[in-house]
């Protein structure tokens, strides 16, 4: 049977797949993907790597010399050596070739969001009738892609076609599988031919650059960086995803065009049990996931937790923590693994970050923090952690740093998507504050008031059961409300839509610790002088950090985000709210972010000023999609249907009436439903007329006259044609429902 057909066939047809997939099936791989009825591949660690030009790999193929060079330069940031670029080319191709591959790629990662790659072959005329293959260390180096159609925010004109992709090396390269083909993907970044970056992998290797430097430069103060080269900020992006049957998925248009539902009356149940969250994974959905993971070992991407999120239908993979530019990389592999896998078991797996109105979205936690090349955590506070005062320093740093850029740090997450899911009760709002948990903020109030004398200790939690253990309990609870909480040893950013790459929010938070890290040591070096004694080094260490904090500790909340009174208390503090996204794109253009980027060399007022127009035209075109997905749903599918109700309510009152039956009751009916559908074709011609009303605004202001004009015409068409669906037959509404699409799996 085709996709497109009636629900009721895909309900048959699920039904059916279960019915030819034995409970006992697992799952196994063909060419890299998986399908249903087969036996386990295996274990992980048989296929961890198998598919990454390696270290490993690199040993056995490389000279010692070259091998050595090329270490130095993926551990160590160092130039490379473009004198050994032809050998590790040449090994390169051979190792790809011999894994199947024919084709080859630079990979890189545009102002879409998502990642995009031009296919060469190996082969070349040999100029006797045949081929050889070949692969150069300037076509490894060095790649031209058309640049004029990606977004550029005006860097790059139309016909200014040319760009450039230069191969990071600190970030592996890898074999792509697909049914028929393997392709070797280089990791690049992206830029013009001026040399502006077009990418989201320039600015966050730029900002790990700085944000090294500058905790150098700290590390050097308290003498603790003997044998640290670097220091890098690492990531662990927790993903968030849905997975409805996707016969469903193709009878939505709303789905196909815009990723999430823009029409759909509430499940009589959802998430209100909370029986789904950490419950037993379904059949189909485990092996999915198996197979999903399969995949990504094979890539290297570490991935190492699985489970049901909130809402039904909603799922989490997480990684182990990784250098920032290689969890980015591994995060865009996961979402595609994540979307291309599905299919597979019949299945649809949505990033959106609210595909489904009424229950929980998803998001993308960005775990964040500094460690050295040596192995320390800069943000792990170790016992008696009101004594460790170079942590303290970090982490004053923070405090600094998100109370002076919050706006910025908002900014990173705007999205049309994530408006619908900041601050809805599942998401932190748009409110940017820190939770640093008890014991933490305990060292930072005795901290402000002079000398801080004691660290909270953990306690053992007593069970009371004596089959059980006593366990030790963390030195503060987790606020799950927080956008940006301590947990631990690290800083987790919530506030990421799970849409999107993780790249813009780390190129952020790295560029504003370097500033903040570099003021601080200005300060600390000022006043301290020459190699101070440990004595004088603590003391002016204390008087710099307490000024930090009476300054910056209004970003410092442990309450409830969601509460409303919380909004009320941030206003009397000050602490900006940026509600939508049309309000933070004028913040890449602030003279405060651009002092921050400018001073740190990630991001020049060009670049910044072309990610403004990028992320504007991002917005008002997802927007405009959006409503017009609407207006063609409402016209082609939802009035013909209710029409039909229309119609078959008014035969039942005239076949009533003439069988001489009192009809007052379903004549009522008719009423109030002939009233709802002249309601939903008001509000068609409203929101058509809103849109029509945009066309004339120039990128700097149509963000917001979409949001202002045209979204509440779209809420309004949404909340009647809801209403219809609540009083129209199932077998005449033409959308697969809520209920449907959360619950059969």
């Amino acid at each position: 049977m085709s996709e497109g057909t009636s629900r009721q066939d895909a309900l048959r047809a699920i039904a059916g797949w279960y019915e030819k997939t034995p409970a006992r099936a697992g799952v196994a791989l063909t060419n890299g993907y998986a399908g249903p009825g087969d036996s386990y591949a295996g274990p992980w660690h048989r296929v961890f790597g198998k598919d990454v030009f390696s270290q490993r790999v690199m040993r056995e193929r490389l000279p010692k010399d070259v091998f050595k060079s090329f270490v130095n330069t993926i551990s160590q940031g160092k130039p490379l050596d473009e004198r050994i670029a032809d050998t590790i080319a040449n090994a390169m191709k051979d190792w790809a070739i011999e894994n199947g591959a024919t084709h080859y790629t630079h990979w890189f990662h545009p102002l879409t969001g998502s990642t995009a790659e031009k296919h060469d072959s190996f082969l070349i005329p040999d100029g006797q009738g045949g081929a050889v293959s070949e692969f150069t260390g300037a076509k490894l180096v060095q790649g031209e892609p058309d640049a004029s159609s990606f977004p550029s925010g005006g860097v790059r004109a139309t016909f200014e076609a040319r760009g450039y992709t230069a191969w990071d090396a600190t970030s592996p390269v890898f074999l792509s599988r697909g049914q028929n083909a393997v392709t070797l993907c280089i990791p690049t970044a992206f830029v013009s031919f001026g040399g502006e970056a077009l990418d989201k992998k320039t600015p966050l290797l730029r900002s790990m650059d700085a944000v090294s430097d500058a905790a150098r430069r700290i590390l050097k103060i308290f003498g603790t960086d003997t044998g640290v080269s670097r220091v890098v900020s690492t990531c662990g992006a927790e993903q968030e995803y849905f997975l409805i049957d996707r016969r469903f998925y193709v009878n939505r248009p709303d789905l196909l065009m815009c990723k999430r539902t823009l029409f759909g009356a509430p499940s009589p149940k959802d998430q209100q049990l909370d029986d789904h969250y950490f419950g037993a994974i379904p059949e189909r959905v485990h092996m999915y996931m198996a197979a999903c993971e399969e995949v990504l070992y094979a890539l290297g991407v570490p991935v190492a937790t699985r489970h049901n999120e909130v809402s039904p239908g909603q799922f989490e993979i997480a990684p182990v923590f990784e250098n920032a530019n290689v969890a980015t990389d591994h995060q865009q592999l996961t979402m595609q693994v994540l979307r291309t896998v599905a299919p597979r078991f019949g299945m649809q797996c949505i990033l959106h970050e609210k595909p489904f109105a009424g229950v929980n979205g998803s998001g993308k936690h960005v775990n964040w923090a500094l460690a050295t090349d040596t192995g320390v955590n800069l943000l792990d506070p170790r016992d008696e952690a009101h004594t460790n005062m170079q942590f303290l320093v970090f982490l004053c740093a923070v405090i600094q740093a998100v109370d002076t850029h919050a706006p910025l740090l908002r900014a990173t997450v705007g999205s049309a998507g994530n408006d619908h899911r900041l601050g809805a009760n599942e998401a932190p709002p748009a409110i940017i504050s820190i939770f640093l948990g008890d014991m933490l903020q305990d060292i930072i109030d005795q901290l402000e008031k002079g000398t801080p004398t004691s660290t909270k200790k953990n306690a053992n939690l007593d069970l009371g059961a004596t089959a059980l253990p006593q366990i030790p309990r963390d030195s503060g609870d987790r606020n799950r409300t927080s956008p940006f909480a301590f947990t631990g040893n690290r800083f987790e950013f919530r506030a990421v839509g799970s849409s999107g790459s993780v790249a813009w929010p780390l190129t952020a938070l790295n560029t504003i610790m370097a500033e903040s890290l570099h003021a601080i040591a200005d300060e600390i070096e000022s006043a301290a002088g020459k190699n101070p004694t440990p004595a004088k080094l603590t003391a002016t260490c204390k008087s710099v950090l307490k000024s930090v904090i009476k300054k910056h500790k209004r970003v410092l909340f442990s309450g409830d985000n969601y509460a409303s009174n919380w909004h009320d208390e941030a206003e009397k503090r000050g602490l900006p709210n940026l509600r939508s996204t049309p309000d933070t794109l004028p913040v890449f253009t602030s003279k405060q972010t651009q002092a921050a980027f400018k001073n740190t060399k990630v991001l020049s007022k060009r670049e910044l000023e072309s990610r403004h127009a990028a992320y504007s035209e991002k917005y008002a075109n997802e927007t405009s999609i959006e409503a017009r997905t609407m207006l063609s749903m409402a016209r082609t599918l939802i009035l013909p249907a209710v029409l039909r109700q229309q119609a078959e309510l008014a035969e039942t009152v005239a076949a009533t009436e003439a069988a001489g039956v009192n009809t007052q009751d379903t004549r009522d009916a008719l009423d109030i439903y002939v009233n709802q559908v002249t309601q939903t074709r008001m509000a068609i011609d409203a929101l058509e007329s809103a849109l029509a009303g945009t066309q004339d605004f120039d990128h700097h202001k149509l963000p917001t006259a979409l949001r202002d004009q045209v979204i509440p015409r779209m809420d309004e068409l949404r909340k009647c044609a809801d209403e219809l669906e609540r009083h129209t037959a199932d077998d005449i509404w033409p959308l697969p429902s809520y209920a449907e699409m959360l619950f059969v799996r």
